[in-house]
């Protein structure tokens, strides 16, 4: 049985906050893990300014990679963070006994959080469903808030998440929130206000940061703040200090950067780039397919031309043509 008092306190006052990175999965060429980069990463972000890790999800390769990987992987990163930031796992999956296991796992080594997408092979059609299968996953780590991910882009399941936040909420003892993957921002809004703010809803879309946070967004989840998290710290300190047009133009670079990252297999070139600013976290694993020589010298310059490097702090490595 779960101890809810002691959950609620355990809970109480740990709602996120700031920029949270989706991290990357580093690996060797041929594809096996290379954790031996994960320190070096952590570092990185930290000295970004980054306020929490998130584990495994879309951007991390989670569902290319086996349970076992999985568990190394946030082991990994749980031990190289050493209790400075939240760190979040990602334990979804589409048999959802994996899932118990990697939610367990995530409790065992003293990650933060746990975080889940629903079965996406067979779609999970209703909010009542979408509850048993959190209910059952959620139950192997009964001491680690949980938060859904809510992603109906990749699993295909476009459930009404305040009907699910509603229903779940007795249902699911350690349900804290959502990390909201979609570009809903009038659903959002609402699942922010339900029960009087009770939920901790993170945004997840890099590119529409600046519209969540004037809804109320306290915290976002994304993949572009591995990359650079300085456009979005200057955007959320102009919108702090009313400065709402310089707030704008940091969001449009943040939009510019995205649709040229756009233009190339999107994760294989965020990998690229990490490695232009001299973290090489190695290619995606298939099928995931990785950038040619041609494509990176193409993205290279495509980012010099938009002024990346100088929004970002960082100066482009030389050609490795």
């Amino acid at each position: 049985m779960v101890d809810e008092s002691l959950l609620m306190q355990r809970m109480s006052g740990r709602k996120l906050s700031g920029l949270i990175a989706a991290t990357y999965t580093p690996m060797k060429q041929n594809g096996d893990l290379n954790l031996d980069v994960v320190p070096d990463m952590v570092e990185k972000l930290l000295s970004d300014g980054v306020s929490g890790l998130y584990v495994c999800g879309s951007t991390g390769e989670g569902m290319s990679l086996t349970t076992q990987e999985r568990k190394s992987v946030a082991a990994a990163y749980v031990s190289a963070t050493a209790g400075r930031v939240p760190v979040i796992v990602q334990v979804g999956h589409n048999s959802l006994r994996d899932a118990h296991d990697l939610a367990s796992h995530a409790q065992q080594i003293g990650a933060d959080a746990i975080s889940a997408t629903c079965p996406s092979y067979f779609k999970v059609s209703s909010s009542e469903s979408l509850t048993h299968c959190m209910r059952d996953l959620a139950s192997a780590a009964p001491e680690t808030p949980f938060y859904y991910y809510h992603i109906p882009m990749l699993t295909g399941s476009s459930i009404d998440m305040v009907d699910f936040l509603t229903r779940a909420d007795k249902a699911v003892p350690t349900l804290v929130g959502l990390k909201y993957t979609d570009t809903k921002l009038f659903e959002f809004q609402r699942c922010l206000e339900l029960s009087n703010r009770k939920f901790d809803v993170v945004w997840g879309c890099d590119e529409m940061l600046l519209g969540a946070t004037a809804t109320g967004a306290r915290a976002a989840i994304g993949s572009t703040y591995n990359l650079a998290a300085s456009i979005y710290r200057q955007m959320t300190l102009a919108l702090a200090s009313g400065q709402l047009e310089t707030a704008r133009q940091w969001q449009s670079k943040s939009i510019e950067m995205i649709c040229t990252i756009g233009r190339y297999p999107f994760h294989p070139a965020m990998k690229a780039i990490l490695t232009m600013q001299g973290l090489d976290v190695g290619p995606c694993r298939l099928p995931l397919e990785s950038l040619t020589q041609s494509q990176t010298d193409s993205l290279r310059e495509s980012l010099k031309a938009i002024g990346f490097f100088e929004w970002s702090g960082d100066l482009p490595a030389p050609s490795d043509a």
